[in-house]
């Protein structure tokens, strides 16, 4: 075996001067690893390198795979000396490293082989065809983990030098490196791609809890969300009952459950679940066949046997359990950590959609009490509500007596002060008892937490929002109550008038937002009806059905009118048309591209109507205006007097409505097929409030360009 010969100084410099430029080269291009991903210009550039350092046949790189302790042939990368490429009937389909060869040798042993010293060892049968006399193999290592390993083959029988083993070693250092920092930038672009799904779904979550759904639909639409993203196969929703005793299901899901046992658990007994409700801390449990688990683990299904264990407490921000929620697999060591973490952000959605529903029937119970029950087992039922949703161990409603003192009035629970704490306590949420017709509180309601001084400092939001909404239900309490006492201290058709008016303003606002909602529902049926009108006659079921919703639509909003067109009977008064149309054209906020003009109302005299009443009509012609103009064009309001009339004109510059349909638009069932926007009921309302004031409306189209609704009014008769 001959020695490396010894190069001339001027060799030796300007090998030495290539080598530090390609390693600058290659630490270059590592940096743009981050980029690309890809490693393999980096590569290409360090056996490029290697083969003019150490003059020879070729230089390549595979990578390992410690799957299957092999050497990827597809990963190859190779330079060879000028002019062996092109010389050379090269088939890289033959140079397959082998199993037991220089570079697997090198991997399994961690630390260089060289041809020279392996007596055991044949060079590679193709590469002692090109002409090969020597084999150098490096391994790729970064820290205790191999990576690949990079050949050398000479042409010459000979040892490399020390110059060209410390380079080749600079040469494998870096190429070991521009793997490893390939692999970590394409696990933490697939981590990041991972968390951004996850984050996709978990939004997805947020939307269950506002979209309405019965709570059973949206836990189990949450539990199929977190089979998904633990990979999970089974899971269980298990709620707290009113008594605090048991874990009763709520929702199941699974892959391939058969038999779910799913009865009732006792907070107090023996299970996992339990476990950690009573500790109010996740469990992630890697194998159930520990004793610590085995001796408490109670099986979700009856057939299928599990391994592993993901259990997560539901704690609402008042800090009551809700229940749990249980994931289970088959496999030992299931669920991680990021599992953990992510089952906890699910729980916290659980837990917002249970709060949000016992809310609401809170809520419904409260308007049903306030209907049908006196004031003091309201403020009681009130009480009990503000424990149970905020869960709190007392509460109380003190209520202002005629010297402004804050007297006990109902409470629930513990022990509570007789006079409404005024200091500053942090054990007890207080928010006063506000009326919108009155400047001062009308009382206080408050909710204690268990202990004294500092017990809860961490009031949420969620808690002052639930006890805002008892307060105003309170207040409408104590306000009914209120005006019971004033209703039957007075003449009862005088009552009865009050009651029609107080009741009167809600029905109007009923109404119209009523007509928004479901007086839409015609129009959009039609449009169901024109665009798929081949269909429906296809499928008489679909038809009539459209009809049957129709129909409803008009059925309902003609009961509400029905019934709601008695409740108030209007008071006439004296007033001014001008400022009922100014408020109405700020209450509407027409868009930029509308132009309102006001001309000749200040000059009208005063009219019998009612100025609420008036406000509205005058609303609502100017909104369909503007979406008869499709939010571009002009409103011109005008008015003039005739003999013993106000005529206010209210014009638009949209499309016109046909002659035709000039009688049905004010009608109550009309749905406007070719005039779409808030037509129909909306002008009908217009219509009966101008009849119940005593005056008219009309409207002039051509069909073609623009609209006017003509309104009258009496004058009213001048005071004595």
């Amino acid at each position: 075996m001959a020695k490396a010969p010894l190069p001339s100084p001027d060799d030796m410099d300007s090998r030495l001067l290539e080598a530090l430029a390609s390693l600058n080269q290659i630490s270059t291009a590592i940096n743009q690893i981050g980029i690309s991903e890809d490693q393999s210009s980096s590569l290409q550039l360090i056996v490029e390198s290697a083969i003019r350092v150490v003059p020879g046949f070729s230089a390549s790189i595979y990578i390992y795979d410690p799957s299957t302790d092999s050497l990827d042939a597809v990963s190859r990368v190779v330079a060879y000396a000028d002019g062996y490429e092109s010389s050379q009937n090269i088939n890289p389909s033959e140079d397959i490293p082998r199993s037991n060869g220089f570079g697997m040798r090198s991997i399994h042993r961690k630390r260089r082989t060289f041809s020279y010293e392996e007596s055991d060892l044949q060079i590679h049968p193709y590469q002692i065809k090109l002409g090969v006399k020597a084999v150098a193999a490096f391994p790729l290592t970064v820290a205790d983990d191999v990576l690949g390993v990079l050949y050398i083959y000479l042409y010459e029988d000979r040892k490399l030098s020390q110059f060209e083993e410390l380079m080749l070693h600079n040469f494998v250092n870096q190429a070991a490196m521009a793997i490893h920092h390939a692999r970590n930038m394409a696990g933490i672009k697939q981590n990041l791609a991972q968390k951004e799904n996850e984050l996709i779904r978990l939004r997805r979550a947020g939307m269950l809890i506002s979209s309405r759904q019965k709570l059973e639909e949206t836990l189990e639409s949450i539990l199929n969300l977190a089979l998904e993203l633990t990979n999970a196969q089974y899971g269980i929703f298990r709620l707290l009952d009113k008594a605090n005793e048991y874990l009763v299901t709520r929702a199941v899901s699974s892959v391939q459950l058969e038999r779910p046992l799913v009865e009732k658990l006792p907070v107090n007994g023996n299970s996992i679940m339990a476990l950690s409700a009573r500790k109010r801390q996740p469990l992630l449990i890697r194998d159930l066949r520990e004793k610590q688990w085995s001796d408490v683990y109670y099986p979700l299904d009856s057939i299928l046997e599990m391994r592993s264990e993901l259990c997560v407490p539901l704690i609402n921000a008042s800090g009551r359990l809700e229940g749990v929620l249980n994931l289970e697999s088959p496999q030992v060591g299931g669920f991680t950590e990021d599992d953990s973490h992510m089952l906890q952000s699910l729980a916290t959605y659980a837990v917002t959609a249970i709060q949000e529903v016992r809310l609401l029937d809170a809520l419904q119970e409260a308007a049903q009490l306030l209907i049908a029950q006196p004031s003091q087992t309201v403020l009681g039922q009130l009480c009990a509500m503000a424990n149970d949703l905020l869960n709190t161990s007392s509460s109380a409603i003190w209520l202002a007596n005629e010297n402004g003192e804050m007297i006990l009035a109902s409470s629930n629970g513990g022990a509570v002060p007789d006079k409404a704490p005024v200091d500053e306590r942090t054990n007890v949420l207080v928010l006063p008892l506000m009326s919108g017709d009155k400047p001062s509180a009308l009382g206080m309601f408050g909710a204690f937490h268990a202990g004294t001084g500092g017990v809860r400092s961490d009031t949420s939001e969620w808690d002052k929002k639930v006890l805002a909404c008892l307060a105003n239900y309170a207040v409408l309490a104590v306000q009914n109550e209120s005006r019971q006492q004033a209703l039957r201290s007075s003449q009862e058709q005088h009552l009865i008038a009050e009651t029609f008016a107080a009741v009167g303003d809600i029905s109007a606002n009923l109404l119209h937002n009523m007509n928004n909602k479901v007086g839409v529902i015609p129009v959009r049926v039609q449009g169901i009806q024109d665009k798929y009108e081949k269909l429906l006659k296809e499928d008489a079921y679909l038809a009539k059905s459209l009809n049957e919703i129709e129909r409803s639509a008009a059925a309902a909003m003609q009961i509400v009118q029905e019934n709601l067109s008695h409740l108030r009977p209007i008071r006439l008064e004296r007033i001014q048309v001008a400022p009922r149309v100014m408020d109405a054209v700020q209450a509407v906020g027409a868009p930029f591209e509308i132009q309102i003009e006001v001309n000749g109302l200040e000059q009208l005299p005063m009219v019998n109507a009612s100025g609420q009443s008036l406000s509205f009509v005058f609303r609502n012609l100017i909104e369909n205006a503007i979406d008869a103009m499709g939010g571009k064009g002009r409103v011109s309001i005008h008015g003039k007097q005739n003999s013993n009339w106000v005529e206010i004109a209210v014009s638009d510059t949209g499309r016109g409505i046909p002659s035709e349909l000039h009688e049905q638009i004010f009608e109550l069932a009309y749905s406007s097929r070719t005039h779409p926007g808030k037509m129909g009921f909306g002008l009908w309302w217009v219509k009966t409030l101008m009849t119940r004031l005593g005056g008219t409306v009309t409207v002039e189209s051509d069909g073609k360009s623009g609209t006017t609704f003509h309104l009258r009014l009496p004058v009213a008769e001048q005071e004595a």
